[in-house]
């Protein structure tokens, strides 16, 4: 089998099974572990899945840039977001992550809400400049655009004052096994940090998100309260989340 054979297996394997074992698929096709090692290095460069121990998990396309992400799973993303408006009650103090999906989630609000709300994200912040009765607090630091967000040691140094009933999460990647994970480690240590000051963290997890996996672990699938997908109850993924999911319908 050609290299290009193979690697067009292995993409074919990560969307049909949803993640690859190299020694098992080695010894499946008859060769050596080094040949499946070094095909996923090489779709990994590429940005077509994520290495992980033992083989390889499908990457998420929720790593591409801020304006392309606009475009990926309008649908879904509006659904999620629905989902996640209806649990912010009024009075209470939430945290909002930044990304596409938490931009659509502001979207979704009640325009005549009373609520407090903190977020990193600027576009986020903004967004609410309509809604009269929500008090926003903007975290600042170093803005990480690929999220359109503030990261960094001022910012996580700032969310530590926080107290919040409620956080929305925005990830990557939710994954049984690799848990929820982001592209770039100071958004994760951020996201981590928001996490810590919630009551709970629900996860906005539109279905692109749902089996794939980044590079950078934000939090265990057991330190959130819960997903909110638009994924099928069915998918033998969600089915695997050790978690509360929350279907968006």
């Amino acid at each position: 089998m050609l290299a290009a054979q193979r690697r067009d297996l292995l993409l074919e394997r990560l969307r049909t099974d949803g993640r690859i074992i190299a020694k098992s698929l080695a010894a499946e096709l008859g060769i050596s572990e080094d040949s499946i090692r070094r095909d996923l290095r090489e779709l990994a460069t590429a940005g077509l899945c994520q290495r992980v121990y033992g083989g390889a998990l499908p990457a998420s396309p929720a790593i591409a840039d801020y304006a392309a992400r606009q475009h990926v799973a309008i649908s879904g993303k509006q659904r999620v977001a629905a989902a996640a408006a209806t649990m912010v009650e009024p009075g209470s103090t939430v945290i909002i992550d930044g990304g596409t999906t938490a931009l659509a989630v502001v979207r979704a609000l009640p325009v005549d809400l009373r609520a407090t709300v903190v977020t990193h994200s600027p576009t986020v912040a903004s967004a609410l400049a309509d809604h009269r009765d929500v008090e926003v607090y903007l975290i600042g630091g170093r803005l990480f655009k690929h999220s359109m967000v503030a990261c960094g040691a001022a910012a996580v140094e700032a969310a530590r004052g926080l107290h919040a009933d409620l956080f929305l999460l925005g990830v990557t990647g939710v994954h049984p096994e690799a848990g929820l994970t982001t592209d770039d480690a100071d958004e994760a240590a951020m996201k981590r940090a928001l996490a810590r000051q919630a009551a709970d963290t629900y996860v906005l997890a539109s279905s692109e998100k749902v089996g794939a996996a980044s590079r950078f672990a934000v939090l265990p699938l057991g330190e959130v309260a819960g997903v909110i997908t638009d994924t099928s109850p069915d998918d033998p993924t969600v089915r695997a989340l050790d978690v509360r999911v929350i279907h968006a319908p």
